[in-house]
This record gives structure tokens, sequence and C-alpha cells, in this order.
């Protein structure tokens, strides 16, 4: 008996250490096949490492160089210091680290998550595809996402100083960071937490000066404002422009044919929603309740965002994917709702969906939101009705 037991726990590693091991490397062939296609493949990275040459020179970051690249680069001064050590290499090299180094970031946050080790490898296998559409785009947002992740997990841990420390930086380079200062309420010190916060955020915004100067850094803060504003005007009035706006706004939009409708009949509700549970004083301490709002947090800011994009969604599959994983994974509904989310939302966006449904259905009505709306409703149905025990585990 014990040799089978010892046995079936070397499978089991195994067999976790295969899937990490897909996973790195499937991430590693999809940075290297988006390079060799070419400049234009990689067109992200050229905006991402010319965000660090503007600073260095003192051009304006949000104004278009077609002599560069296409399009317009919407992440805040700090992303200067973050792209560097990759901006200085050859383009080949600098944007397969670029790329691998969003996939180990993201790795490592899900592998500090308080659960047990194959439920982490579960939300690797589900984050899969979406994790590969994102790296297909050479895009910043599997970083965002463990940006989200690592301060919920740091901040019940007594760590306010490293929880703070993500927070700023997801903050001012992409203000999807915003959502993880909802980790402030499962921390013990919330002075510290606080005061830590505020330090990393006076020290990161004045550290992109020692590259530029202080002017410099104060103008770009006001121009990636009105960028911001400048782009959400533009997605919310996109109408039926099938790569943006991929939001449960752009559905409802596209779906009942309101092209006029304003974000706020969908924000300003959602964000009452979101904030009900938080009522619940007494639960905050449940690393149960804590793990549902970290995936709440980590759809909301996808699905209610008009900026949403397909690479985005690897956020959102984060949150979908601890969900699943901390929740009952035998109940027929739940593994129905996770089925439905992979096709729809996942692989979707792939070559194995069919072409005809993908464009004229899933992309034109941005379906590709609606799994993650659902399982969005689900989470906020459990975290206002189920009792958390305090000395549960996830």
């Amino acid at each position: 008996m014990r040799l089978l037991l010892k046995d079936f726990t070397f499978f089991k590693k195994y067999t976790i250490n295969v899937v990490v091991f897909f996973w790195m490397l499937l991430a590693f062939l999809t940075a290297v096949s988006e390079i060799l296609r070419g400049p234009a493949a990689i067109n992200n990275y050229h905006i991402f490492k010319n965000v660090f040459f503007n600073t260095l020179q003192q051009k304006n970051l949000y104004t278009a160089y077609p002599a560069l690249y296409f399009d317009l680069n919407h992440y805040g001064i700090l992303f200067s210091l973050l792209i560097t050590p990759f901006a200085l290499l050859p383009d080949w090299v600098g944007c397969l680290l670029w790329c691998m180094a969003n996939v180990v970031v993201l790795y490592y946050a899900i592998m500090r998550l308080p659960v047990k080790y194959n439920q982490r490898v579960w939300v690797l296998v589900i984050a899969l595809v979406e994790m590969l559409t994102s790296i297909h785009s050479t895009q910043f947002n599997p970083m965002v996402s463990a940006f989200i992740i690592l301060p919920f997990i740091l901040a019940p841990q007594k760590k306010e100083w490293a929880a703070t420390f993500f927070i700023a930086v997801g903050l001012l380079t992409k203000f999807y960071g915003i959502v993880a200062l909802a980790s402030f309420l499962f921390a013990d010190n919330k002075l510290k937490f606080i005061g830590s916060f505020i330090f990393w955020m006076a020290l990161l915004f004045c550290l992109p000066m020692l590259i530029s100067s202080p002017s410099f850094v104060l103008q770009s803060y006001i121009d990636w404002y009105n960028s911001i504003n400048e782009k959400n005007n533009q997605n919310e009035s996109l109408g039926i422009v099938i790569a943006q706006n991929i939001s449960v706004h752009g559905m409802v939009q596209r779906i009942f044919n309101l092209p006029n409708l304003s974000q706020l009949w969908i924000l300003l509700p959602a964000a009452i929603i979101n904030l009900l549970p938080l009522l619940r004083f007494k639960a905050f301490s449940a690393r149960l309740f804590q793990l549902h709002y970290l995936a709440v947090c980590l759809l909301s800011v996808v699905i209610f965002s008009s900026s949403a994009e397909s690479p985005t969604y690897i956020i959102a599959l984060s949150g979908v994917a601890i969900w699943f994983t901390i929740s009952n994974r035998k109940n027929h509904w739940n593994i129905a709702l996770l089925i439905f989310t992979i096709v729809i939302t996942s692989l979707s966006s792939t070559d194995l969906f069919p072409q005809y449904i993908k464009q004229n259905f899933i992309a034109r009505y941005a379906l590709k939101a609606l799994p993650c709306f659902l399982v969005w409703g689900v989470l906020i149905w459990k975290l206002l009705l189920n009792s958390f025990n305090k000395k549960e585990s996830a």
C-alpha cells in the first residue's frame, strides 16, 4: 500500500511538472513565432520599447510615431523603467525576453496562491489559451494580472511593503492595477499598508525623473490622463467595431443596437454590486472570501472596461481559474460554466474556432465577455450569501 501511495505521489508530481513545462514551452514557441513573422507582428513591443527611448529624449509619450510603429502608447511613464532592460537589447532578444518575463511573473503569482499545489496547476491550465493570446500580441497583460493577484496574497500575510509595491507599479503603469487596492481591506496593519503605499507611490512617481526631468514626468502624467480619457471616449462610441470594447457595455451596445449607450449605465450598477460584499466585515478574515473577491476584481476590471481587447482577457481568465479551483469542481453547473467560458472566451480567439461563427457572432456582438460576466455573477452571489468559515482552507 505504501508503495502504491508513493507511486501515486510521484505520478501526481510528474504530471504537475509536465503541465508547468508545457506552459512555459508553448509561451516560448508563441513568442518566437511572432518574432519570426517580422516587425509588424511585434508592433506592440515597438510601442513599449519606444516608451523608454521617448522618455530618455523627453518626447511626448502619447502621440503617434508612424515611422516607428502604428497605434498609440497608453501606459504610464513608469513603464519606461519597466521596459528598459529589454529595450536596450536587439529586438528579437528583447521581445523574446519581454514575453517570457510576463509569463514567469504571472506563473510566480499563481504559484503563490494560498491553495493546494494541484489547484495552482488547474489555474495554469485554465488560463493557458488566454496567456498565449496575450503573448501572441507581445502584451503586458500577464504581468498586470500578476500585479493584481500578488497584493491579495501578500497583504493578509502581513507583507504590506511588498503588497503595496505591486499595487503602485500596477497603478502607475496600467490603470487596471487600481483594483488591487481592495487588498487593503484584508491587511491586518492598515496604517502600515497606507504608509507603505504612499511611500511607493511617491518614489515610483519620481523615479522616471532619473532618465528625464521633473517637468517632463509631470507633463507625461497629464498627457496620460488625457490619452486614457480620449481612448475611453473613442471606445464607447465604436458601435460594432469588433476589436475594441469587448466588454459587457460593448455586448449590450451591439446586441441591442444602442451605439450611443453611455458606459455609465453599465459601470455604476456594476460598481455598486461589486461593493455590496464588502459590507460583510466579519468575513474579511476568511481566506476563501479574500480569494473570491480577488477573482471578482480580476473579472470586473476587464468585463466592465471599454478598453478591453482580446489580449486583455488573460486577466479575466485568471479570475475564472481562481473561481473554479476554489469552488466545488465536481458540481456539474460549475464544470458546464467553465467549459462554456473556455470555448466562448478563450478558444473563440483562436484558429480552432469556426471562422464564420467567430466573426459574425462572437466578435460582432462582443460575446467573449458573456461567460466571464456569468462567472462574475456567480461569484457575487456566493460572496453575498455563502457563510465563510475563518478557519476554512482554500
